[in-house]
């Protein structure tokens, strides 16, 4: 039986006889970076899910592109108004970079602006929420939630109304949707008989996990009672 493992990077094996990325039995052509590996020296894996990164790769991809687009509208300064020419001589680039600027100027020691019929103030409609693309990456968080059967409130979607969840159960949920199909695989995979004696099987241990409180939460001692004149005097 084994003594001792070492983990392959998935991205460096390939097989032969099954393409991937849905294997549907333990391979018998097994290559490591090129160099062939005994099949009776690893211990496979095949689970019955099909990997985050295969199961949508459309999600995953819009989800990092949403990130990026983020981030560059995070560092971005978007006017708030635009001051457009709408007749008489063309301004030139220097003489409307100096309108803009005294009509900034004069709207910091005076609220009330005042434009000629040649030109227009009109502002815009960006706003912060719109800058940071909420709407767009709460959707893509709960793509991210469906994809890796996470419960959305866990994550801290809103989806609508939901019934009162307490500690213990968002654990369960947590272990039951997100986790336990990987942690089936992977404790049904160690406990066959090419890696344990017949008879024994791997489990995990969840009950720290699914436990309320570790704590040990010790009741006070009740109050003394105080003592009245009749009790003194008995």
């Amino acid at each position: 039986y084994p003594a001792s493992y070492t983990r392959l990077p998935a991205g460096s094996i390939t097989t032969e006889d099954q393409a991937g990325p849905v294997w549907f039995a333990p391979s018998n052509s097994v290559y490591f970076q090129g160099g062939e590996i005994n099949p009776a020296d690893l211990v496979q894996f095949i689970s019955p899910v099909q990997c985050i990164i295969y199961a949508s790769e459309q999600s995953i991809a819009t989800a990092l592109k949403l990130e990026d687009a983020r981030l560059r509208n995070a560092s971005s300064a978007i006017p708030a108004g635009v001051l457009r020419q709408t007749g008489g001589e063309p301004l030139s680039a220097n003489e409307l970079a100096d309108m803009a600027a005294a009509f900034n100027t004069a709207r910091q020691s005076n609220q009330t602006a005042a434009l000629n019929e040649f030109v227009e103030y009109i502002p815009t409609n960006a706003t912060p929420d719109k800058m940071l693309l909420i709407e767009s990456s709460n959707y893509s968080a709960l793509d991210m939630a469906r994809l890796c059967n996470v419960p959305p409130y866990l994550l801290g979607i809103s989806t609508g109304s939901y019934s009162y969840q307490n500690s213990p159960q968002a654990r369960m949920d947590l272990w039951m949707f997100g986790t336990h199909i990987y942690a089936q695989c992977i404790a049904e995979t160690l406990s066959m008989n090419n890696v344990l004696p017949n008879g024994t099987y791997v489990t995990f241990d969840t009950d720290d996990f699914l436990a309320e409180s570790d704590m040990d939460v010790t009741p006070s001692p009740a109050e003394p009672e105080e003592n009245t004149q009749e009790a003194l005097a008995n």
